[in-house]
């Protein structure tokens, strides 16, 4: 009797999962890891395209915040989860960067991610506090060759998109500059607006309104062309130093595994919420621009990505562990 109702309890649970297997996707709430804490630029892209997914699919997204080891945490939590399209991933250009900063990673960037689409890329700034008596990138590079290493620039850390940015930028305009990490972006900020160091290279949102305030003078933007909420601040390229481009990209990716249909519908999907109009507008205002590409084109900028900061990251020295 007792052997008959396991039997039985087990029947109507395999039945029950290939029931949910056999419902349209999505048929439950979507849970979106964000490789970074809330308020920064990863947070709020991920805060508005959820929003707008959910509002598509009558589906809750949740936003689910992992911070730490610079996205490595994420990832890992995301490249073990189950491959079913309900537990997505987005990170920065960190998820590529980390393979070349750590000794080892708990997963492998290219083999334990299901790419869906490359959401945006967000402009870095060169910044300098107004003290510096510099006004643009050609006055910046030829004070840093007068004075070698006297010239110094903040960071949120080794590794960091800002540290990789700079030195790209530095090696390319063959100066020498004199690095000063912070761990938490606040006191980068703080020490650049008091004048405690005189350069730093974030990414866009974060310091718009300090431009704007003129208590930070943009010298330069890091992408292939200007930036829509900074059209008067000219290319780091365009000023001197050809062929520098450095911008931060979000991507979505999935775990490995993970259904091609699921892949192809979250990527339809998204490639018409990144299209719309409103929400291009939200995002050019804080430097940020909606891209939307196939899973393949996402596939070869992570591998293209990963070579091209690994000779930056090798030449600059930069180690996490």
């Amino acid at each position: 009797m007792i052997r008959n109702f396991r039997i039985a309890f087990i029947l109507v649970a395999s039945l029950g999962a290939v029931a949910a297997l056999a419902q349209p996707y999505p048929a439950r709430p979507i849970r979106l890891v964000v490789s970074f804490a809330a308020g920064g630029g990863v947070d709020l892209v991920a805060r508005l395209l959820g929003q707008k997914l959910s509002e598509a699919w009558n589906q809750q997204v949740v936003i689910d915040n992992r911070p730490g080891a610079g996205g490595n945490v994420s990832a890992e939590l995301v490249a073990k989860s189950p491959a079913d399209g309900y537990t997505l991933y987005m990170s920065s250009a960190s998820v590529v960067v980390n393979a070349s900063l750590y000794k080892s990673l708990p997963y492998d960037p290219l083999r334990d991610f299901a790419p869906v689409t490359l959401l945006v890329s967000a402009h870095n700034v060169l910044v300098a506090h107004p003290s510096l008596p510099a006004k643009n990138i050609r006055e910046l590079i030829a004070l840093a060759k007068k004075a070698p290493g006297q010239i110094n620039y903040a960071s949120t850390g080794s590794g960091s998109s800002g540290h990789l940015a700079m030195e790209l930028f530095r090696s390319m305009a063959g100066i020498e500059l004199t690095h000063v990490p912070f761990k938490v972006i606040g006191q980068a900020t703080a020490d650049l607006l008091s004048g405690q160091v005189s350069l730093w290279f974030p990414t866009m949102p974060g310091v718009l309104q300090h431009i704007k305030g003129g208590r930070m003078i943009a010298l330069g933007v890091s992408g292939s062309r200007r930036a829509a909420a900074l059209p008067a601040v000219p290319t780091i390229a365009e000023s001197g130093v050809a062929g520098y481009e450095a911008s931060t990209w979000y991507p979505l990716l999935a775990p490995a595994g993970t259904p091609q249909a699921v892949i192809d519908k979250l990527n339809a999907q998204m490639i018409v919420i990144l299209a719309g109009a409103e929400l291009r507008e939200k995002l050019g205002a804080q430097g940020i621009e909606a891209i939307g590409s196939t899973p393949a084109q996402l596939a070869a900028h992570l591998k293209n990505e990963m070579a091209k900061w690994e000779k930056v990251v090798r030449l600059s020295g930069a180690r996490v562990d």
